[in-house]
């Protein structure tokens, strides 16, 4: 975006007033080159940034049928706006004959921002007014940046993972259970994790609700992974050990530098 150097200390939505809203008109040029400015383009784009990705809750909250929303996808994927994640048969769980939903994704954490807050509500900010872009920022800005956690805590996981290197990262969904952690090492080990971008402090039910889900599901973890904004309880960090793993949003320091 050229913007040069952002003082991140500053709370996130004057930034993006100043940065994204003020300069709507130019941003708004450059994307319609990316979409050509098609309606049912915008639309699956739309759903995708504000929805969990999946093929059919996307087209449900376009409004579109499979046919018109594979199309777009596939046109969309073509203008490398976005890729198609296709689900993976992993665990004994998952029935054969079961159809598992693909996942689409952004390649840009930008362009799915403008997709999420600025383009369905271009009419207010268009003509100055950025109030609704405000209250929609403001209630759904943690559930928005959880994709964004996750994808780092993959990254930083990878880094953190040097003696048995990671092989294998990404998230898993099926009908029954979605993690945002699965990876293997290079020994073989079977890492399964989740991520709380939220401002409570994690708690040891959610290590005994991720293990329960991982019982329940035929998946067998050699090594837990929880990451969270806000840090764990005292209860929590006793038990972190070789095969429990707690991270903070200090860890991910490592990562900018």
């Amino acid at each position: 975006m050229n913007w040069g150097e952002i003082d991140t200390s500053k709370p996130a939505y004057p930034l993006v007033e100043k940065l994204i809203l003020d300069d709507y008109r130019y941003i708004r040029n450059d994307i319609t080159e990316l979409t050509s400015g098609a309606p049912l383009y915008h639309s699956v784009l739309s759903a995708i940034a504000i929805g969990d990705g999946r093929t059919h809750s996307t087209f449900k909250r376009a409004k579109v049928d499979n046919e018109a929303g594979g199309n777009a996808v596939e046109e969309l994927v073509s203008r490398g706006i976005i890729r198609v994640d296709k689900a993976k048969n992993i665990f004994s769980s998952w029935d054969e004959n079961e159809k598992v939903d693909n996942k689409l994704f952004f390649n840009s954490p930008f362009i799915r921002f403008w997709f999420a807050f600025v383009s369905p509500l271009f009419k207010g900010v268009r003509d100055g007014d950025y109030e609704e872009v405000k209250t929609r920022f403001q209630n759904r800005q943690s559930e928005f940046v959880q994709l964004t956690f996750v994808q780092l805590s993959h990254e930083l996981l990878k880094q953190n993972f040097q003696d048995d290197k990671i092989v294998e990262i990404g998230t898993y969904w099926d009908r029954n259970i979605e993690l945002d952690i699965y990876a293997k090492t290079a020994s073989g080990k079977t890492i399964v994790g989740t991520c709380k971008y939220t401002n409570s402090k994690v708690k040891k039910s959610e290590l005994t609700k991720l293990k329960d889900s991982c019982t329940q599901n035929n998946i067998k973890a050699d090594i837990f992974i929880i990451f969270s904004k806000r840090g764990f309880s005292s209860e929590l960090k006793s038990l972190k050990q070789e095969t429990l793993k707690l991270f903070t949003i200090k860890n991910f320091k490592s990562l900018v530098e």
